[in-house]
Parts: structure tokens; sequence; C-alpha cells
């Protein structure tokens, strides 16, 4: 198996900079669509535990759009094979000084592309 293939990384980035995008806009359509449609599909949050792509959906749709902008560091994307790959981020609001966020992704190439099947987001003090 082939670790950080270049085509399959760039694959995965412009998905996670899409969703990036998606999220600090509340663009709830885009968010929607890169992750996976399932039951399956998980999402902890730092004040909700998500299971099922309905859950998911049915927070991202109540979710105020207020204060979501964010600045990211030290991302790292792995990806394995050519079809699954991680990708984690540290993120920093201003709304919220002495914080930092972490976020986690699983992601898994499906025939309609990239979704994310796993996440983990939580704030911890710096």
């Amino acid at each position: 198996m082939e670790v950080n293939d270049p085509d399959v990384m760039a694959e995965v980035q412009a998905a996670f900079d899409a969703y990036e995008t998606a999220l600090v806009t509340n663009d709830v359509e885009t968010l929607g669509a890169l992750f996976w449609d399932a039951p399956q599909t998980i999402r902890y949050g730092g004040g909700e535990n998500l299971y099922g792509f309905a859950e998911i959906a049915a927070f991202r749709a109540g979710r105020s759009p207020a204060g979501l902008a964010r600045t990211l560091e030290r991302t790292v994307i792995t990806t394995y094979g050519r079809d699954f790959a991680t990708a984690s981020t540290l993120f920093r609001r201003d709304s919220a000084p002495g914080k930092v966020g972490r976020q986690m992704q699983t992601w898994v190439r499906f025939p309609e592309g990239w979704r994310v099947v796993a996440a983990h987001v939580s704030v911890i003090a710096e």
C-alpha cells in the first residue's frame, strides 16, 4: 500500500479545503454533500454526539452561522492507498482566546467522491 501518493493527497486536500470553506461560510448543503449519507457516519462535536447522517444534517441545519471563522494550524493529511485518508488539524477562533480546537476526520473515496465517514471536534485549553 502506498502512503501519501501525491495525486491522492491532492484530491483529499481539495476535499478538505472545500469542507473548510463550507464550514466557515455555513454552506450547509456542501457540508452535507461532503459527509457520507449513511447511518454509520459519526460526528463527535464540542457539545454533541451525532450518530448517522440524519443527526449530523439536523445539527448542521440548526447551527448558528455566527462565529464560525477560524484559523487552522498544523494540518496533517495522510492517505493510505487510493481510497482512505485521515485529516487532522488544530484551529483557533478569535471568540475563544486561550483555547485550541482539534479536528480529526476519516475520509473514504466512494463512487461519488471523497466523503467524511467519521469526525471528531473538541476544544481544550492551550
